[in-house]
């Protein structure tokens, strides 16, 4: 794709990159064949290259974002179901997010919208205030027909039926590894997985020590920063990740670490690309080893090579979360891994597809969520398991609240056939 930038603009590393990326497109469209907002609306501007076109315009005019280039821009997931099927390596990610960063800046949404995003904003990644709005949602779900928006309703149903009570391995201190220590990790306990379901993070704990691993949670870690980032808040987004390299590079200074293990993929595909978010700041070195070091927890485990036997046969959906598998290209692993427990793993008809969960997309673009999520809902349903196993919780509770199959993480499985407990939604033990 042939573009205008003066020499001026490119001096913006910003606009240098979305130069890079927008020369690398060759419009061939193989991207629309698996965009879910352009499945779902048939609209050329709500597929990757109608989006590209109406970023290169606006980057290169120089000019603020206007409503029907925002309208297109907030409706893509950050899916990124494009890049694993662009031939031509288009670095759509990058260009999404450098232009939703420009639409923070230069256009003032109606004040409805301003003031819901301020909140989500502040809510969600802090685990305190998600955590109280959840009970508050819970007890507003019988008014909630009567709310006057599509959104607000979508945030009373996000709540789940039970807010589990806070687990105190979520507080920064180490656990010692479980016989001879293999590895010494850090372990990201995240912010909304906190207050959704601390099972998650509880088993990950268990099944690391019992692996060998010394597991650290690192005093200072938070939020990574990806709801913020995927809004266009730069800044805010940047003091939360600054905010992660600074404590772990102090564990990694102290006492060393072999990896950065993350849980929850959404996240593990912001922390990987901490390097490109700083590469301009003093910060750059720092981060560049914090993202290296960082990885899907199911990547670890490949390496650890649990022996693990299934307690009972099951039948396994997996949901391959679009973070995991088109974000930071892990596609084997966690098949493997259950494969090997003794699990029999089956996937869905258009596994590439989303749920339509996508950070806060189903609570700022509900009707399209929901159209997402009763489509993948159907295709799980179809391969007629006993549970469904994903290694985001934006999608478990997505996927979770259009089925009455249990849906648990994938590390929740693994732990038990190491000799955990059964996960809590598999009923009693």
């Amino acid at each position: 794709m042939q573009t205008t930038f003066t020499e001026e603009q490119l001096r913006d590393p910003g606009i240098q990159r979305a130069n890079e990326i927008l020369r690398s497109c060759v419009h061939c469209g193989f991207c629309t064949a698996t965009c879910p907002t352009y499945q779902v609306l048939g609209d050329e501007l709500d597929s990757p290259r109608g989006r590209i076109y109406l970023i290169k315009e606006m980057l290169e005019s120089g000019r603020a974002a206007d409503e029907r280039t925002v309208r297109h821009i907030d409706r893509c997931l950050s899916c990124l179901a494009c890049m694993t099927t662009c031939p031509s390596g288009v670095h759509y990610m990058h260009l999404v997010d450098h232009a939703r960063a420009h639409i923070e800046k230069t256009y003032r949404r109606p004040v409805r919208d301003r003031a819901l995003r301020w909140i989500l904003a502040r809510v969600i990644p802090n685990p305190t205030l998600f955590r109280l709005s959840l009970l508050g949602a819970k007890m507003a779900r019988p008014l909630a027909r009567f709310l006057p928006d599509a959104r607000l309703r979508a945030m009373v149903a996000m709540a789940p039926k039970q807010v589990p009570p806070v687990s105190r391995n979520d507080d920064p201190q180490v656990f010692a590894a479980t016989g001879t220590r293999r590895m010494r990790v850090a372990l990201m306990t995240g912010c909304a997985q906190k207050a959704l379901n601390t099972d998650i993070n509880d088993a990950s704990i268990r099944l690391l020590r019992r692996l060998g691993c010394e597991v650290v949670v690192a005093q200072g870690a938070g939020c990574c920063g990806a709801l913020t980032h995927h809004m266009g808040r730069e800044a805010e987004a940047h003091r939360s990740a600054a905010a992660n390299i600074g404590a772990w590079i102090a564990e990694k200074r102290s006492g060393g670490l072999d990896a950065i293990v993350i849980n929850t993929s959404g996240c593990g595909t912001t922390v990987k690309d901490y390097g490109h978010m700083f590469r301009t700041t003093a910060m750059a070195a720092e981060a560049a080893e914090v993202a290296a070091l960082a990885c899907d927890v199911t990547e670890l485990l490949v390496r650890l090579e649990p022996a693990a036997q299934a307690p009972e046969r099951l039948r396994v959906a997996y949901h391959a979360a679009c973070s995991l598998q088109h974000g930071q290209k892990v596609t084997g692993a966690p098949k493997t891994l259950l494969k090997s427990a003794g699990f029999e793993v089956v996937e869905p008809a258009d596994s590439h597809l989303c749920c339509g969960s996508a950070g806060t997309y189903n609570l700022l673009q509900p009707e399209i969520s929901a159209e997402l999520k009763r489509r993948k809902v159907a295709t799980l349903e179809a391969r007629a398991p006993d549970v469904i196993a994903a290694g985001n919780i934006g999608c478990m509770m997505q996927i979770g609240s259009g089925t009455g199959i249990p849906v648990v993480h994938t590390v929740e499985l693994l732990d038990w056939a190491t000799g955990g407990p059964k996960p809590r939604a598999l009923g009693p033990a």
